[in-house]
């Protein structure tokens, strides 16, 4: 067996060889919804990916994509969307990373990357590694060219942990100080995004205060790291991002 590669059993049918590649989440029920939509078997799909894609897949493969025993690469199901008629987002779980995000609009990395402005292998090396480095003015780009709410392009650009830490720092000690650090990971008005640090600061004293007052022992601080751990789903609800 060649370096990368697995097999995979599939029921009764035979066993799959592939190179393991990393893909966006795939919707093995959609899939199979879509095809008998059309009134196709696997079989049917099998030779339609290979017609017109030149891809080397068998009705074995076809059904255990449809099962969820396993997903196929980015490749595959761009083209298995156009076997079936349907938008590469159609065949997707909801996506988080850049890549799926690219992936369910159906778009190239390189047409993606003339879009925004960015070299082909710079935008590769991007989306790889989940890690976008691009300005402010590219930024801006790919959320327009991806459809992106404020809240999924932080996700999409690998920023909602860094934004995480952030705003519990803001929530605990001077959010004032935090205004700046925030509106580098955020795209929101100053004004607006002053108001929510504020909010999320007095919030979380308020918290801390009440807690403090339940008990002599001075309470065990339960609530205030309750909202801390979900400071992200508290921001972008008060954001309405």
């Amino acid at each position: 067996m060649a370096l990368g590669e697995h097999t995979v059993a599939i029921g009764d049918h035979r066993s799959y060889r592939g190179r393991v590649q990393s893909s966006p989440p795939f919707n093995a029920p959609a899939a199979r919804r879509l095809r008998e939509a059309l009134g196709m078997a696997p079989g049917h799909v099998a030779y339609g990916l290979r017609a017109q894609y030149g891809l080397m897949v068998t009705p074995d493969t076809v059904i255990a994509w449809e099962r969820g025993h396993l997903p196929p690469t980015a490749r595959e199901l761009t083209a298995l969307a156009g076997v079936l008629w349907c938008a590469p987002a159609e065949l997707l779980a909801a996506a988080t990373t850049l890549k799926e995000h690219r992936m369910a609009r159906g778009i190239p990395p390189e047409d993606l990357a003339r879009r925004v402005g960015l070299d082909a292998g710079a935008y590769r090396r991007m989306e790889e590694s989940n890690r976008w480095k691009g300005n402010e003015r590219q930024t801006g780009a790919l959320a327009e060219a991806l459809g992106l709410t404020p809240r999924a392009l932080v996700a999409a650009t690998g920023r909602a942990a860094e934004l995480a830490e952030v705003l519990k720092d803001a929530a605990t000690t001077r959010w004032q100080a935090y205004v700046k650090p925030v509106a580098k990971l955020v795209a929101l008005d100053r004004a607006a995004l002053e108001r929510v640090l504020q909010q999320l600061h007095g919030e979380y004293h308020a918290r801390m205060a009440a807690t403090s007052s339940w008990g002599a022992s001075g309470g065990s601080g339960e609530s205030g790291r309750e909202f801390l751990d979900r400071i992200s789903d508290h921001f972008w609800e008060l954001a309405g991002g």
